[in-house]
């Protein structure tokens, strides 16, 4: 919520600190993306690591304390410069991520595990629908205002941290830190444990990074080719959070038991694909909120692809585990802004052979189809080892 809350005014900041049109604000929105990812790239696996060792409550806890005090680093920045500097304080603080899915490994088990980790999902998607919303209207009394807001939801969450959430990591499952695994190109050694972990995060890497045109992207695309407002961007994405819930606190819950993760990531990826291509193609307003049903819908195959990862690693491996999908995402926002703001500055340039301000979209939809072919692969080939094992 406090990430959905500064979404709706980061173009028109960065273009009042840099006085610049909002289509060429959003290569520095993206630079600020791209920063708070290479940090939490580094810091994932530590903090992963070091739950693994302390438990998840504590650094649950320092993590939104140091949230809390940078958004209002944030909101006291006066150049682009310093605001830079407080994206790459947040990035550390980001990593708890980590954590809080290792939390979720931690109390599930093989049965549940898509369904909680469809839940983190539902609040990301709760989130969103009152965040940007929230956001857009705190912006009529200032640019600044939703980082104040954002300070205070996560001092509130502390709060709520420290008196009511139980450690979910007992001493006895606890292990001592290991810097090999720590260390961020280590941790995404981790990945190559088996093949099937290693294919499955080649997926999670596609989707993640073809996610990127929606989530570095929407504000300036919209802004740009609709003329959107701030109070319109942060509704559409109030739109986004109520369809993220709904898909992933009823749909996921009711469909997954009953097709299983296989089919529900495959599913997913088709609506994906089709979403971000229907994006890609609208012409008005009322089109670009018919085709969030498509995309979002596309959320039941996340929870799906993490049970599937997680149920290849015992219990006292999971933060580890959750570390290196997390450096794996980080690198997707390392690099996806850069190329989707950047194909969509080129594309509403006079130096593009021709006008496709929806050309990250279609980028987008191409890696989630690679990610639908190479999923295909991986259960095909463990389908057919499993039957080898059998007949031996």
């Amino acid at each position: 919520m406090g990430w959905g809350l500064i979404i709706p005014v980061l173009p028109k900041l960065i273009s009042q600190l840099k006085h610049i049109p909002v289509n060429e604000a959003s290569t520095y929105g993206a630079a600020l993306v791209s920063t708070y990812a290479i940090v939490q790239f580094v810091f994932s696996p530590i903090i992963g690591n070091l739950s693994d060792k302390y438990g998840r409550r504590p650094i649950l806890l320092f993590s939104l304390l140091g949230f809390a005090i940078d958004y209002i680093f944030q909101a006291l920045a006066p150049t682009y410069s310093l605001l830079f500097v407080g994206r790459l304080i947040a990035g550390i603080t980001g990593a708890s991520f980590t954590t809080g899915a290792a939390y979720i490994a931690d109390i599930s088990t093989p049965e549940t595990r898509a369904k909680n980790f469809g839940m983190i999902g539902a609040a990301f998607g709760l989130g969103f629908v009152i965040g940007p919303a929230l956001g857009g209207l705190l912006a009529g009394w200032g640019l600044r205002a939703p980082f104040y807001a954002a300070a205070i939801l996560c001092f509130i969450n502390l709060l709520y941290g420290y008196f009511v959430l139980p450690e979910s990591l007992p001493k006895e499952h606890r292990r001592p830190f290991d810097w090999k695994k720590a260390n961020p190109f280590g941790s995404l050694q981790f990945l190559r444990k088996t093949p099937a972990i290693g294919g499955f995060a080649i997926c999670y890497f596609l989707i993640y990074l073809g996610a990127q045109a929606v989530q570095g992207n929407w504000s300036y695309y919209t802004m740009y080719r609709f003329d959107w407002k701030e109070n319109l961007v942060g509704i559409s994405l109030g739109v986004v959070g109520i369809l993220v819930g709904f898909v992933q606190m009823v749909l996921t819950r009711k469909l997954n038991p009953i097709i299983g993760n296989e089919k529900s990531i495959y599913l997913g990826l088709a609506f994906y694909c089709i979403g971000l291509t229907l994006f890609g193609l609208a012409s008005s307003t009322w089109m670009m909120f018919a085709f969030l049903i498509p995309y979002c819908f596309g959320g039941i195959a996340g929870p799906a692809l993490q049970a599937s990862i997680t149920e290849h690693v015992n219990r006292s491996q999971q933060g580890a585990l959750q570390g290196s999908l997390t450096s794996l995402m980080s690198l997707t926002t390392i690099i996806g802004p850069y190329i989707m703001t950047k194909s969509f500055k080129y594309f509403t340039t006079d130096k593009a052979p021709f006008i496709l301000p929806g050309m990250p979209f279609f980028l987008g939809a191409s890696f989630m189809l690679i990610a639908l072919l190479v999923t295909l692969y991986i259960f095909k080939k463990e389908k057919m080892d499993k039957k080898i094992v059998l007949n031996n």
